[in-house]
């Protein structure tokens, strides 16, 4: 029979540890005084803007696209909600959240192709249209902060500790 004590021990050493895109020494290390170098940028653009156009466009997006996407307008949020280096004064980023949600609910009832309604796509591209120029404007070691930030309350969505406003998708 084994004791309480040792099966506690063996959960807790079986956890898995989260993987980040920037770790305390990228946030440390980055520019605080410049934007993120062109080229990262032009990734991070890209992706995103090809996942938009694949949820807009494509015969069946995937996941992925999905999730740069909706990991664009996390990170959105977090500039506005959790850093409050900039305002939702028009509402959209709410509208652009739920659109995304429901685009990623309405693929896992139904099967349906990853879309987004009208209003959404609306909502969606102006979002994505702000986070870009935010990634072009503030530092790099504000942006890497942001992802940090971003990351971590996603993990916390996972274990379940929730704000008010967070929504989440899983097996997408």
């Amino acid at each position: 029979m084994k004791s309480a004590h040792r099966q506690a021990a063996r959960a807790k050493r079986q956890r898995v540890h989260a993987v980040s895109t920037y770790g305390l020494l990228d946030t440390l290390f980055a520019a605080p005084d410049k934007p993120m170098p062109e080229a990262r940028r032009t990734f991070q653009l890209t992706r995103m803007y090809e996942g938009l156009r694949a949820m807009e466009q494509a015969p069946a997006p995937s996941a992925d696209d999905w999730r740069v996407v909706s990991d664009a307008v996390n990170l959105m949020e977090t500039l506005v909600l959790e850093m409050r280096l900039c305002e939702d004064s028009t509402g959209l980023l709410s509208d652009a959240v739920a659109a995304m949600a429901l685009a990623g609910a309405r693929h896992l009832q139904d099967g349906a192709p990853i879309r987004l309604d009208g209003r959404g796509i609306a909502a969606v591209r102006a979002v994505l249209s702000d986070y870009a120029e935010m990634l072009q404007t503030l530092s790099e070691r504000t942006m890497t902060e942001c992802h940090r930030l971003t990351e971590r309350r996603i993990y916390q969505i996972q274990a379940g500790q929730r704000q008010a406003h967070d929504i989440e998708i899983m097996k997408l």
